[in-house]
């Protein structure tokens, strides 16, 4: 059975087939085209479908899925064995909640901090007890060069290139700001993932999001490095969790 998944982001939109578990196809891009996404329903003979999506009007695209597709709405009311203790669900991103999903599944019964490096930066926890009270959210890598130049009367907006993993030493402004921007990032995530070791035993560290590689390099030789686990396709992951959820309660 081949179930259809799409995360919609601030910045780039993803598709996902799953057979089962296994994920078949994935596709990042800036916007969806609704004919294509057609033709991926037909080609793969897409069962179920859902979205995950922090921007409000996904109306097309529905449309689309609950057209060619057993549709199954998506939202942080849903109840996938995580007790949420959120205390604003409404606003709670959705994107947020189906990582949450992932990591129970993946993981079960264990203290996981999940850090998603995209367009801001999300830190969530969700502890042994399958519990989840809420997280934190930080300003992404490309906010953070873009405050500093909307904010202030001289500095210039710097173009930080991701294929350059080194940060480089403050030796005039513009390596100044590179090097305040990503140092002062690398130290918050070290921060908060100490704060949690202290709180937490046995603690995973589930890092994904656009800007992951980038925090994977720079962590890769920091006590941490143990507890640190790569997943690019948390969120689609979730998603796929919430359609097999759904026909277990069917059943």
């Amino acid at each position: 059975m081949h179930n259809l998944v799409i995360d919609i982001g601030n910045t780039n939109s993803k598709i996902a087939v799953f057979d089962d578990k296994v994920l078949v196809f994935f596709q990042s891009a800036d916007h969806i085209d609704q004919h294509s996404l057609s033709e991926l329903i037909d080609k793969y003979k897409i069962v179920s479908s859902t979205v995950s999506s922090v921007k409000e009007d996904v109306t097309a695209i529905v449309d689309v899925l609950k057209s060619g597709t057993n549709y199954i709405p998506f939202s942080t009311q849903m109840n996938t064995g995580v007790k949420n203790y959120y205390q604003t669900r409404e606003t709670l991103g959705q994107d947020r909640w189906a990582k949450v999903i992932a990591v129970h599944h993946a993981w079960p019964q264990q203290n996981c901090l999940i850090i998603d490096a995209g367009t801001c930066i999300t830190y969530d926890l969700l502890n042994e007890e399958s519990a989840y009270f809420g997280g934190s959210i930080s300003l992404g890598i490309k906010m953070r060069f873009e405050a500093l130049h909307h904010y202030t009367g001289k500095l210039p907006l710097v173009k930080w290139d991701k294929e350059v993993q080194q940060i480089p030493e403050g030796t005039d402004t513009q390596t100044a700001i590179i090097n305040g921007v990503l140092q002062g990032l690398i130290n918050e995530v070290e921060g908060f993932i100490s704060l949690q070791n202290i709180k937490n035993t046995d603690l995973k560290v589930v890092i994904t999001g656009g800007d992951a590689t980038f925090l994977l390099e720079q962590l890769k030789n920091s006590i941490f490095a143990p507890q640190i686990i790569h997943d690019p396709y948390l969120v689609l992951k979730g998603l796929n969790e919430v359609i097999a959820f759904e026909y277990v309660q069917k059943d």
